[in-house]
C-alpha cells in the first residue's frame, strides 16, 4: 500500500522538464544555422547541417534506445540520456572556444551527440509520465502536459536565440548564445541529480517470445504501414524545414529584419502547434485520424503554395521582439506575407504525428512496438528533407525551396485519403 500511496510529484517535474528539453535543444538547431551563417560564411545547406547531425542520431540510435530501456529500465536510461544531452551541449559550448578552423566541426559533433540524447529521450519521457501518473487518463494528462510545455519551449528557443544575436545579425558568433547552453547545461544537472536520488516505479517490460528481427519483418508485412513510415519521415521533414528555413529566410540581408524579430516570428509556428494539438485533443474523439489528416494535409498545401506564389513586397503586421542596444521591446513587425501563411502551417501539422501513428499501426497486433521502433529510426526526415530544402534555397531561392515541404504535404495527403487503407494481404498476418 505505501508504494501506491507514495508521491511522485518530482520525478513527474523532473519528466516534464525533460519534455521541454527535447524541444529546447531540437529547436536550438536551426536558429543556431543563422549564427553559423554569419561566423563562417555557411550556405543555406551548411547552416542546416546543425540540424541534420541532431536528426541524423535517431536512425542510428531509434531502435538500439528501446533496447536500452528494455534492459537497464526507465531510470538507467533516462540518466544515461541526460548525461549524454550534457555532453553534447557541453561540446557545442566548446566549439565557442575552438579555433575558427575546428569550430564548425566541433559544433556539428555536439549536435550529433545531443542528437542521441533526446532519442534516448523521446523512448523514455512519453511511458515514464504514463507510469508516474499511474496510466489510464491521468498518465494521459500527464503526457498532454508534458506535450504543452514541449511545444513551449520550442516556441521560446528560436525566440530567445534572436533576442540573443539581436540586430547584429551579420556579426552573430557561437558566443553569443552561450547562455542558451548556459540554461541547458543547468536543467540536465539539475534533472539527472534529482531523479538519481529519488526512486521511481520501473514497469515490467514483457519479453517478446519472438526475435526483433522476426517482430520488424512482421510489420513490414503491412502495406499500409511502409506507407505509413514514410508518411513519418516525410511529416518530421516538413515540420521541421518550414519554420527551420524560415528563419534563415527572414534573416536575409534582402529584406533587413533583425534575428530578434525572425526568430519571434518563427517561433509563432511552434505556438499554434501547440494551439493545434489542443483543437486536435479536444475534437480526436469524434473525428476519425483519417479525417484530421486529410483536412491538415490539404490546408498545409495551400498555405504552402500561397507562400510560394504570392510577392514578397507585400507585407503584414506579425506580432515579434526588437532589439535596440540593451533594451527589449514586443513589436508588430512588418514581414512578407508569405511568413504568415509558413507559420499557419504549424496548425496543420500539429496533430499529424498522432494521425499517421494511428493509422500505420492499426492491426498490426504485436508487431506494434517493432513499428514504434521504426517510427523513432525514420524521424530522421526532420534532419534530411530540411537539408535538401535548403539546398534548393541555396540554388534556386527561398521561395522555390517551399517546393520541397510541399511535395511532402502531398504526400501526406495521399497517405490520408489512399495509402493508408488497409491491404487485404496484410489482413490476413494480422495477430
Amino acid at each position: 500500500m505505501e508504494a501506491k500511496n507514495q508521491s511522485y510529484t518530482v520525478p513527474i517535474i523532473m519528466m516534464i522538464l525533460l519534455f521541454g528539453m527535447i524541444a529546447f535543444v531540437t529547436n536550438l538547431a536551426a536558429p543556431m544555422g543563422v549564427v553559423l551563417k554569419s561566423q563562417f560564411g555557411a550556405s543555406n545547406f551548411q547552416g542546416m547541417l546543425g540540424n541534420a547531425a541532431n536528426f541524423i542520431a535517431y536512425a542510428v540510435m531509434g531502435i538500439p534506445g528501446g533496447l536500452l530501456l528494455q534492459r537497464v529500465g526507465y531510470k538507467k536510461t533516462a540518466l544515461i540520456a541526460i548525461a549524454v544531452g550534457f555532453v553534447g551541449v557541453g561540446i557545442q559550448y566548446l566549439s565557442g572556444h575552438a579555433s575558427e578552423t575546428s569550430a564548425f566541426t566541433v559544433y556539428l559533433i555536439g549536435a550529433f551527440v545531443a542528437g542521441f540524447s533526446m532519442t534516448l529521450l523521446n523512448t523514455v519521457v512519453n511511458p515514464m509520465l504514463n507510469t508516474l501518473g499511474g496510466e489510464g487518463n491521468k498518465g494521459n494528462q500527464l503526457i498532454q502536459v508534458g506535450g504543452s510545455f514541449n511545444s513551449v519551449m520550442a516556441t521560446f528557443t528560436p525566440a530567445f536565440v534572436g533576442i540573443l544575436i539581436g540586430e547584429r545579425v551579420a556579426q552573430a558568433r557561437i558566443t553569443d548564445i552561450f547562455p542558451v547552453m548556459y540554461i541547458a547545461l543547468g536543467i540536465f544537472a539539475l534533472v539527472f541529480f534529482v531523479l538519481l536520488a529519488v526512486n521511481i516505479p520501473e514497469p515490467n517490460v514483457k519479453s517478446a517470445s519472438d526475435s526483433l528481427k522476426s517482430l520488424m519483418t512482421g510489420a513490414m508485412k503491412f502495406r499500409h504501414f511502409i506507407f505509413g513510415a514514410i508518411g513519418i519521415f516525410v511529416y518530421v521533414g516538413v515540420e521541421v524545414g518550414v519554420p527551420g528555413t524560415l528563419i534563415f529566410w527572414l534573416t536575409d540581408p534582402a529584406l533587413g529584419i533583425g534575428a530578434g524579430t525572425a526568430g519571434s516570428v518563427a517561433g509563432t509556428y511552434w505556438l499554434l502547434m501547440l494551439a493545434g494539438r489542443l483543437i486536435g485533443a479536444s475534437i480526436g474523439s469524434t473525428v476519425s485520424s483519417k479525417t484530421m489528416l486529410t483536412f491538415a494535409s490539404f490546408v498545409g498545401m495551400v498555405l504552402v503554395l500561397l507562400a510560394i506564389l504570392l510577392p514578397t513586397s507585400t507585407m503584414v503586421s506579425m506580432p515579434g521582439f526588437q532589439v535596440q542596444g540593451s533594451s527589449l521591446s514586443f513589436v508588430f513587425a512588418e514581414v512578407p506575407i508569405n511568413a504568415m501563411f509558413l507559420v499557419l502551417v504549424g496548425l496543420c501539422t500539429s496533430i499529424m504525428w498522432g494521425g499517421i501513428f494511428n493509422l500505420a499501426v492499426e492491426g498490426l497486433g504485436k508487431y506494434v512496438a517493432a513499428a514504434s521502433g521504426i517510427f523513432m529510426t525514420l524521424v530522421v526526415g526532420g534532419g534530411l528533407l530540411p537539408l535538401a530544402q535548403n539546398a534548393v534555397a541555396d540554388g534556386l531561392g527561398f521561395q522555390p525551396s517551399y517546393w520541397v515541404p510541399f511535395l511532402g504535404l502531398a504526400y501526406l495527403f495521399f497517405y490520408a485519403t489512399i495509402g493508408s487503407k488497409v491491404h487485404k494481404r496484410a489482413e490476413s498476418v494480422r495477430i
